[in-house]
C-alpha cells in the first residue's frame, strides 16, 4: 500500500534550530569519537585481519541541494564489491531508486556483524564534524539513485543528510523506497532538536536490539 504524497512545508521558519543543531552535532560527534575510540580500534583490527584489505570505505554521496561529498564507513564488503554490484542488480529487493538484498554475497563475516549493529556507520561521525552530514536527517543517496528520483523524491535533498533518521529508527531495511521518502519528508516537516534527540535514542535502542539490519 502506497503512502499519500506529502510536500515539504516551505513556509516554516527555521532560524535558531540550524545553529543549535550544528553545535549539537559537532560536540556530540567529537565526544562520541573519543568515547568510542576503543571500538574503532577493535573493528579496524578485525577487518584487517579477515582479508588484509582497507579498513575504511568511502563513497560519493549526494547531500543537501544535490552537493556531492565523500561518505565514510567501515568496510563491510569484499574489496571488489562495487565492481560486482551490476551482476546482482536483478536480485534487488527494493522497488524504487535504491539497491538492497538481504543475503548480499559481497558482505564479509566481520561486515555482517558490524552491519547488524550499525557499527559500520560510525566513521560517518567524521562527516558530521566536517559539516557534510548531521547526526539526524535523510540518508544521503548514491549519484545513480538520485538520477532516478522524481521531483517529489528530491525533497529529501532539501536538508543536510544524516547518519540516522526516522525510517532507520523505526523500519530500517524493512521500509520500501516510498516509505523511506514519506518518513524523510515527515521528519523534514517536523524537525526540531527534541525530535532529533528522540530519533537518536530510538536509533540506539534499535542498534542494541536489531530489527531488520543487513
Amino acid at each position: 500500500m502506497g503512502h499519500q504524497k506529502i510536500q515539504v512545508i516551505k513556509d516554516r521558519h527555521f532560524i535558531v534550530y540550524p545553529v543549535i543543531k550544528r553545535i549539537f552535532d559537532f560536540v556530540l560527534s567529537l565526544l562520541s569519537l573519543v568515547i568510542l575510540s576503543p571500538v574503532f580500534a577493535i573493528i579496524a583490527i578485525l577487518i584487517k585481519k579477515e582479508d588484509g584489505g582497507p579498513i575504511f570505505y568511502n563513497q560519493l554521496r549526494v547531500g543537501k541541494d544535490e552537493r556531492r561529498f565523500k561518505m565514510y564507513k567501515f568496510r563491510s564488503m569484499v574489496v571488489d564489491a562495487d565492481a560486482r554490484k551490476q551482476e546482482l542488480m536483478a536480485k534487488n529487493e527494493i522497488v524504487g531508486a535504491m539497491f538492497k538484498i538481504k543475503d548480499d554475497p559481497r558482505v564479509t563475516k566481520v561486515g555482517r556483524t558490524i552491519r547488524r549493529f550499525s557499527l559500520d556507520e560510525l566513521p560517518q561521525l567524521l562527516n558530521v564534524i566536517g559539516g557534510k552530514m548531521s547526526l539526524v536527517g535523510p540518508r544521503p543517496p548514491l549519484i545513480e539513485e538520485v538520477a532516478k528520483y522524481t521531483p517529489y523524491d528530491k525533497q529529501r535533498l532539501l536538508v543536510t543528510p544524516g547518519c540516522t533518521g526516522l525510517w532507520q529508527a523505526t523500519k530500517r531495511n524493512e521500509a520500501s523506497f516510498d516509505e523511506m521518502v514519506h518518513l524523510d519528508i515527515t521528519y523534514i516537516n517536523n524537525r526540531s532538536l527534541w525530535f532529533d534527540l528522540k530519533i537518536i535514542f530510538m536509533t540506539i535502542k534499535v542498534m542494541l536490539h536489531p530489527n531488520g539490519a543487513y
